[in-house]
């Protein structure tokens, strides 16, 4: 199982915020690419980037940051955070990013989705993001009627790489991953899933890894910023058993 941090970019600088409350956050570092060198020489193979900007402004707001980590580190880069149109997500990839995570979009302009799995097979993540169940969009500031789970089934005939699941209630509180909403997305999804929100301690990495096979990663955030989770120590716990 892959271990990701996350980047979570805003106003130019590495932030977190708390339950995606843009008006709740912590700075950690003005130097986005020394964040993104750090992650990589730690034993990353994946970072995780997110444009908070343009998740809510629907459009990449942070790609200066975006491009300089690219030029930084050499690990696989995915990013999420604004990307509503194919011209956008050949941006992205033709850059040299790995993967990127369509949520709003994926809701909200199904043809575009199925243009981008077309165009990019396996290099499209849905970003499952959600609050009581119920799929949050436009950077978390609104929430559809529409069931996570039903959305996952929707796009289930889709090329897509991976879903992230998101649990926003948990992101940035410390709080543990939602184990139940996990297994549940993991029992139904015809994609590999990757765990994101509130894992903070080693076990919580085991307890999403204990969800069986189709788990391919956990993305993990402020606990890293906060020094609650050590990223090596991390990676060799799991690597032990």
């Amino acid at each position: 199982m892959l271990v990701i941090p996350a980047i979570d970019l805003k106003d130019g600088r590495c932030v977190r915020l708390r339950q995606g409350d843009m008006a709740a956050e912590t700075v950690y570092s003005e130097d986005v690419p020394a964040v993104a060198r750090k992650w990589q020489q730690s034993g990353a193979s994946v970072i995780h980037v997110v444009d908070l900007n343009g998740a809510v402004d629907g459009a990449p707001r942070n790609l200066p940051q975006i491009e300089a980590v690219m030029k930084t580190v050499s690990v696989n880069i995915q990013v999420g955070g604004g990307i509503r149109n194919i011209q956008t997500v050949r941006r992205y990839l033709n850059a040299g990013v790995a993967r990127v995570v369509l949520g709003t979009a994926a809701l909200t302009d199904r043809a575009f989705l199925e243009q981008a799995c077309k165009e990019f097979p396996r290099r499209i993540l849905l970003g499952l993001d959600a609050r009581g169940g119920k799929v949050v969009v436009k950077g978390w500031t609104a929430v559809s009627e529409t069931r996570a789970i039903d959305l996952l089934k929707e796009v289930s005939g889709y090329d897509i790489g991976a879903v992230i699941y998101t649990d926003i209630s948990r992101d940035g509180m410390l709080s543990g991953p939602n184990i139940v909403a996990l297994k549940e997305v993991a029992e139904l999804s015809p994609f590999p899933v990757i765990a994101s929100g509130g894992i903070t301690r080693v076990e919580d990495l085991r307890a999403v890894r204990s969800l069986g096979p189709r788990i391919e990663g956990a993305i993990v955030g402020k606990a890293l910023y906060d020094g609650k989770l050590d990223y090596r120590a991390a990676l060799a716990a799991l690597d032990t058993e």
